[in-house]
């Protein structure tokens, strides 16, 4: 027989724990500002939990590009081709001299950048600076320098700002089963962030404001390093251009593309030909 007054005792309180996790859930957001605005004025105040710190999304992303890379090694397609490697970290390194621009503390972080030899076309920059560029990109797309620069620059900026963060704190605000969950677990911290890093670096697209703020900073990390901003403009047309009766490059599917992105481009390009000009003139 149940017992359907205990039952129903049980029911609420668990209810009403749901409820306390969540109020404590939201209670451990708030609005942060990872980045200065630069020139471009990327300003906006991101909404942070304190469950998921940068260190703990940083030590994840750490071990999963190891694994990565620990792959590619086995398959031989780490690194393969010397002057393509050569050519990608001079580009690399250029951009990182400038992201003290919009943090300072990224100038510390331990930055690495790899070539993986696979045909999709992509790119992608994890929480603390590991990167990765795919030989697929630099084949099939064909980019200058100053356009893979734009490329390069899109993606450190989504790390500058930490949008992987930002997405995966939206996540669990707003999931109470999982609140629930990690307190069961008693991890709340490290709840599933492996699976939840993997979906917003690779599954998932970025919303519009992220890929406009990584666009704004992008150019202007490229401009500042003397690569000419305006090349995020034919460098994306290619992009386009390249899924025109065919399959989807895999960076657009996680980088939506609205209409208005060439126009936004062009805006930011320049607002920063300035800082290009002068990066130019210095060398």
């Amino acid at each position: 027989m149940i017992d359907h007054k205990n039952h129903g005792r049980r029911r609420r309180v668990s209810l009403l724990g749901a409820g306390v996790l969540s109020l404590a859930m939201l209670a451990s957001c708030a609005n942060v500002q990872t980045t200065q605005g630069g020139t471009v004025g990327v300003d906006r105040a991101q909404y942070m939990t304190s469950l998921v710190s940068s260190q703990d999304l940083q030590q994840e992303a750490d071990q999963q590009y190891a694994t990565i890379l620990a792959q590619a090694k086995a398959k031989n397609l780490l690194d393969v081709d010397p002057q393509q490697v050569a050519r990608v970290r001079t580009i690399a390194q250029r951009l990182i001299a400038q992201v003290g621009v919009f943090r300072p503390d990224a100038t510390s972080w331990a930055w690495e950048v790899h070539v993986l030899s696979t045909q999709e076309i992509n790119a992608w920059c994890m929480p603390g600076g590991k990167m990765a560029v795919y030989t697929g990109l630099l084949t099939q797309i064909k980019p200058t320098d100053d356009e893979l620069a734009a490329v390069m620059g899109h993606e450190i900026s989504h790390a500058l700002r930490e949008h992987a963060r930002e997405r995966v704190s939206q996540q669990m605000a707003t999931s109470v089963g999982l609140s629930v969950l990690s307190v069961v677990t008693g991890s709340p911290a490290v709840s599933d962030l492996g699976g939840k890093l993997s979906d917003v670096m690779f599954t998932l697209p970025n919303s519009r404001t992220h890929e406009a703020e990584a666009d704004r900073m992008g150019v202007e990390l490229a401009a500042r390093a003397g690569y000419d901003p305006s090349a995020a403009i034919s460098l994306w047309r290619k992009m386009a251009q390249a899924s025109e009766g065919k399959e989807q490059p895999e960076i657009l599917s996680t980088h939506p593309s609205a209409e208005s992105r060439i126009a936004d481009l062009q805006a930011a390009s320049q607002q920063v030909m300035p800082l290009y000009q002068k990066a130019k003139n210095a060398k």
